[in-house]
Formats: structure tokens, C-alpha cells, sequence
């Protein structure tokens, strides 16, 4: 009935059987915006937040949940990740996240690069929402990919 990886014959969602590719390295970077007021962003590069250390605590969440994404995500495969990194970078209106996994595997890392953004945002959100609630999280994406079938892909 389909062409699609993720359906079956009948148009079911199914998971995909990777099992008889190979294993290369594959490496996956993504990226998003926490959006902020001025004082915001320097109550939390200061550390005076009334949470506490809000990167460290950011940085964390976002490694677990990259570690957890097959459990979040119906259809992906749970992966040995070798690595996962979380960065931050101070701009003037916010505060860009930079998520970058790394395995050697079956399928991709995508997923959980999106899943480490998305969660170490989210995580940014939650430690400073007493400064501030109108913050807005945007433009979480997929920066690079490396490796697999599809080979290397970056964004322009």
C-alpha cells in the first residue's frame, strides 16, 4: 500500500527493521532559541535565579532526555548513544541551545539531538518562569547530520 518506511501494508504505523544495515558513525546537531528579557538572561548567566544553577541543571536534562527519546517517540529505535553534549550561547535577546549526539549504529541520532534541544529548552523555561513567563521558545531544528544511507546533511 505504501512506500513510507514508517507504514506497514495496511497503512499501520510499524517500526522500521534496521537489522540488516550496517553500523556506521552518525553524528546529529540541533539547535533552538530560548527568548528573553534582558534581565532575564543575566539573572541566569549569573547564577541568580531563584532555582539555582539553571544551565548545569538545563545541560542535564537535556542529556537524559536524549538518552530517553525511544521511550518518548512511538516509532524510534532506542540507541546507544556514545556521547551527547549541550551548549549554551549568551546573544542579547536570549539564549541559543546547541544539542549535539554521536553513536556508532543501525539508524540515525536525529532524533535525539532534537529531543536534547527540545528538553534542555523546555528545562531553561522551567528554572527561570518565576523571572519571567512570557519567554518563548523557537526555532528548534535539525542543524547537521552525519553519516548513514542519506550521508551528510547540514542546514543553510
Amino acid at each position: 500500500m505504501s512506500e513510507l518506511t514508517h507504514l506497514d501494508d495496511k497503512g499501520s504505523a510499524r517500526m522500521v527493521d534496521v537489522g540488516a544495515k550496517s553500523v556506521t558513525g552518525r553524528t546529529a546537531t540541533a539547535a533552538g532559541f530560548l527568548r528573553a528579557s534582558a534581565s532575564t538572561i543575566a539573572a541566569i548567566r549569573d547564577g541568580n535565579t531563584p532555582k539555582g544553577d539553571v544551565l548545569s541543571t538545563a545541560r542535564l536534562a537535556g542529556i537524559m532526555a536524549a538518552k530517553k527519546t525511544g521511550d518518548l517517540i512511538p516509532l524510534c529505535h532506542s540507541l546507544p548513544l556514545d556521547n551527547v553534549t549541550v551548549d549554551f550561547a549568551f546573544q542579547q535577546e536570549g539564549i541559543a541551545v546547541s544539542a549535539t549526539a554521536r553513536l556508532s549504529a543501525k539508524t540515525g541520532v536525529e532524533m535525539e539531538a532534537l529531543t536534547a534541544a527540545s528538553i534542555a529548552l523546555l528545562t531553561l523555561y522551567d528554572m527561570a518562569k518565576a523571572l519571567e513567563k512570557g519567554m518563548v521558545i523557537e526555532n528548534v531544528r535539525l542543524i547537521a547530520k552525519t553519516g548513514g544511507k542519506s550521508g551528510d546533511w547540514s542546514a543553510e
